[in-house]
């Protein structure tokens, strides 16, 4: 068995000196597959959910090739890496539908913390308890998932001290989300906060993991994993998304791996670890000091990834999927895109200039990767 899986990608617009420019009404009038964010300097598209990592693979690719081929219809536009207004901007929002009351909502509410770049991982679960479990399971170790994604150290040409600035700032609502025992629970949850008002719909369950479906909050087929930054490179986020599946899958095998039965602590006491957790994450990603869920040990987020990827290689592996794994070696040697970006400030480079070479370097990737392993892609 292996998983369904598929990506909502949000990516900003601007011009190839890392200046971000709201385009995406005339993206998605003109566009299909893309749809807007509240603020129109950000774009999004989702592919569609597949089992094979070769074929996502050219899922990712495409839309964004086609996308770059229509920027350069309105001018010298192109795709900038990173999650949040990193070179300015973060001043005022610019809306991408003025007359959705939903949007004045967030505007009013959020302001221009909500305005970033990311990737959403979903993956395909028809059973609701066990993507109750999986969704506990995966919530109390999405700091991890962060910590190799992480990619937004700059706000308005500035280090801000996080190497996820986006997670760092971004309003998680409802304040306080528990670990849902069961469908039924996650049902009764809803519906009590949108008739309190905390939630505006059901949309509106900001948090590093949620159930997905067509019919929330009753029909559920998927897990989403809502707290990484956009990871450009295909290949680093193939390698996210094959360790998020293969513990999924060793999940699936494994009923006792629950965190309501296998931890020292009780359910409100790991919300509040996770909650440090993840701010640890956004602070220092791999190099963070996280706290285990299991049994509350102290362990640097690298090294418990290197953990958890020993556990399900050989998952990996009876799957067909292990080479697609392999990568996030690279990510834990070299460092995520937020290390590699500091690093470089670090001795001297200023934040445009890093900005700029990572348009470059992530243009250049997209190239290379289509014509290695997407050829039958149309030019």
């Amino acid at each position: 068995m292996v998983l369904l899986k598929g990506f909502e990608i949000e990516m900003y617009t601007g011009t190839p000196q890392g200046e971000i420019v709201g385009l995406s009404d005339k993206i998605v009038a003109s566009l299909d597959g893309f749809v807007r964010e509240p603020d129109s300097r950000n774009v999004e598209y989702i592919t569609p959910p597949l089992s094979n990592y070769e074929n996502i693979l050219c899922a990712l690719l495409r839309p964004r090739r086609t996308l770059r081929k229509y920027l350069q219809t309105l001018g010298n536009y192109t795709l900038i890496p990173g999650s949040t207004l990193s070179l300015g901007g973060s001043d005022r929002f610019f809306r991408s539908n003025p007359d959705n009351p939903y949007h004045d909502y967030i505007e009013n509410t959020y302001g221009t913390k909500v305005v970033t770049a990311s990737v959403h991982i979903n993956i395909g679960i028809s059973d609701p308890e066990i993507l109750m479990r999986a969704c506990r399971l995966i919530r109390l170790e999405a700091p991890l998932f962060l910590a190799l994604s992480a990619s937004s150290p700059f706000i308005d040409s500035k280090a801000t001290g996080y190497h996820s600035t986006r997670w760092g700032v971004f309003p998680q609502t409802p304040t306080n989300v528990p670990l849902f025992a069961s469908h039924a629970h996650h049902i009764q949850w809803v519906e009590e906060q949108i008739a309190a008002g905390t939630m505006q719909n059901v949309r509106h369950l900001w948090t590093s993991v949620r159930p997905n479906g067509d019919n929330r909050p009753h029909d559920l087929n998927r897990l989403e994993l809502r707290i990484c930054d956009l990871v450009t490179d295909p290949i680093a986020l193939l390698a996210i998304t094959a360790l998020l599946e293969a513990r999924i899958l060793q999940l699936i095998d494994n009923p006792d791996l629950d965190p309501l039965t296998q931890s020292t602590f009780s359910p409100e006491e790991l919300i509040s670890l996770t909650a440090k957790n993840e701010a640890a994450a956004a602070t220092a990603s791999l190099d963070a000091q996280l706290t285990h869920w299991q049994d509350g040990r102290t362990i640097l987020a690298r090294d418990w990834i290197a953990e958890l990827y020993a556990e399900v290689w050989a998952i990996a592996k009876q799957h067909g999927f292990s080479c697609f794994l392999s990568p996030l070696h690279k990510i834990l040697r070299e460092g995520n895109e937020a290390q590699q970006w500091l690093q470089l400030h670090s001795v001297g480079v200023d934040s445009q200039r890093v900005i700029t070479q990572a348009i470059i370097a992530t243009q250049e990737c997209e190239v290379e990767l289509e014509n290695k392993l997407c050829s039958t892609l149309t030019t």
